[in-house]
């Protein structure tokens, strides 16, 4: 069962079981590190986020995908604590007349290199499916506040059934940069973009390092995390390639499906190369072993990754001879989703309790806000490649 067949079974039960509290987020009045040293930046009142990204100034947005909660808007800048729509509320609205034009429901927002915002649109709201102009990369120029490029991704590239997840940029490559995305949904695979042109294709579609493990059996807060539709059997969790970071050198592309505790890389070279056949790209894929369960994927300038461990709670480094070292640990960090490194030498993340969905639960939500947004500090800065 992909994760786009068990996030649209969630749309019914929230909308039945929403929680009580306003749509805002605030910031802690007396909050100071905890246990592993991270602070809490925001918590989260209404729908649960998903991203999180930082930039250069320190400006910090975040999205919240339409999957069933009441979401007034899905791209938001945090001012005073508080998220407010960006960059501006009409784009935010949900618009099925206006596909190409409005924000449907975004998964991931991303500054680059070059300080630009960009947002992936995944165009599919309640999981009922894409249609051509719903599907899009955004940028957002941050001097001005102002929508600047628009990529609209084919269905060839980007059918119905897709669910773009997580982007990461390589501003050198080709005159304008390529663009990395992880499909969690349909056939699972990477989608590639050139920025200049807009041209985009897929990758890896269907070759085993991007699928699910049909067997894993994650434990998270001491319960086996499988769906478990009211009155029927409960199935396996299977959901494939999410996570997503560059190397430090731009030379190679880390990935992992969330169903699973295995980490791959794959040459970005060959994946930047239109005219290379999936075979060839197939045989850059290396296998890294062991990672713990991870929503998100992150990498510093120092040649580390990073990663929430879903089942315990916990935030994960790894270095570059592979060995890992947990970086925080707190009963309040329940689903690390997304991570994201800032100029100021902090890891930011978010915690949105997505096990606690009602699909994992018999239709019951168990979800309790505030969602989190947190960070704790590292010896190290953003990836930049320009």
């Amino acid at each position: 069962m992909k994760r786009r067949t068990f996030l649209g079974a969630t749309t019914a039960s929230l909308a039945a079981t929403q929680l009580a509290g306003p749509a805002h987020a605030t910031s802690p009045t007396a909050t100071g590190p905890t246990a592993g040293q991270y602070t809490v930046v925001a918590r989260f009142w209404g729908s649960m986020p998903t991203g999180v990204t930082v930039s250069r100034h320190g400006r910090i947005f975040v999205n919240f995908p339409r999957w069933g909660d009441e979401v007034p808007f899905t791209v938001a800048e945090l001012r005073q604590g508080k998220p407010v729509a960006y960059p501006d509320a009409e784009v935010n609205r949900e618009d099925a007349s206006d596909l190409a034009g409005h924000f449907q429901s975004v998964q991931s927002v991303v500054v680059d290199g070059a300080d630009r915002l960009w947002i992936l649109d995944t165009g599919n709201p309640l999981f009922a499916g894409s249609s051509y102009g719903g599907p899009k990369l955004v940028a957002v120029d941050l001097r001005t506040d102002r929508i600047v490029r628009k990529i609209l991704f084919p269905p060839e590239v980007v059918p119905a059934n897709s669910y773009p997840n997580d982007v990461r940029f390589d501003l050198r490559r080709g005159a304008e940069g390529m663009a990395f995305i992880t499909d969690s949904g349909g056939s699972n695979g990477v989608i590639v973009v050139d920025l200049a042109t807009g041209r985009s294709w897929r990758r890896l579609a269907g070759q085993p390092s991007v699928l699910p493990d049909e067997q894993f059996l994650p434990v998270i807060e001491g319960e086996p995390l499988m769906i478990r539709p009211a009155g029927s059997e409960p199935m396996h969790y299977e959901t494939g390639s999410d996570g997503i970071a560059l190397s430090a050198d731009g030379k190679h592309l880390y990935y992992s499906p969330l169903s699973s505790r295995r980490l791959h890389s794959v040459a970005t070279g060959a994946l930047a190369d239109p005219d290379a056949t999936d075979a060839e790209v197939a045989a850059t894929v290396e296998d890294l072993g062991f990672k713990p369960m991870a929503d998100g994927l992150e990498s510093d300038d120092k040649g580390r990754l990073y990663g929430g461990d879903l089942e315990h709670n916990s935030i994960w480094r790894r270095n570059p001879d592979g060995t890992y070292r947990t970086l925080a640990q707190g009963t309040d960090l329940i689903w690390v989703d997304t991570l994201s490194v800032a100029s100021d030498r902090h890891l930011y993340a978010t915690a949105n309790q997505l096990n606690r969905m009602s699909p994992f639960h018999e239709g019951e939500d168990l979800r309790r806000k505030p969602y989190l947004l947190v960070r704790l500090p590292i010896d190290a800065g953003p990836v930049r490649l320009v």
